[in-house]
């Protein structure tokens, strides 16, 4: 099409990842309770007697009340500025463990 109307890059394009630069505390809230209800999964599984290699290590990771609010909502990231970035700015972050991060970051 010519004229006024006719196809850019910026009429074709836009924003079209639409994620909020921070957290809000309904979605910090919602982080905090997948966190507990992933600590009670690893708790009832311990508790049932089952003996495996992965148990092993989700018993070495951090509960929810121990970690710090830095490692619960950020991620390391080396190409962000401080080395941190939302945690919401991870693909497949509900599916995925973040809680362990190096250390010093």
């Amino acid at each position: 099409m010519f004229g006024a109307f006719r196809a850019s890059h910026v009429n074709q394009g836009g924003l079209l990842w639409k994620t909020p630069w921070k957290l809000s505390p309904t979605r910090k809230a919602n982080v905090r309770a997948r966190l507990k209800k992933v600590d009670s999964v690893i708790e009832a599984v311990r508790a049932s007697g089952v003996q495996c290699h992965s148990l092993d290590r989700a018993l070495e990771l951090p509960k929810e009340h121990e970690m710090p609010a830095k490692d619960k909502y950020t991620v390391f990231s080396p190409h962000a500025v401080g080395y941190r970035k939302g945690i919401h700015k991870v693909p497949k972050w509900t599916r995925i463990t973040q809680r362990t991060n190096p250390k010093g970051f």
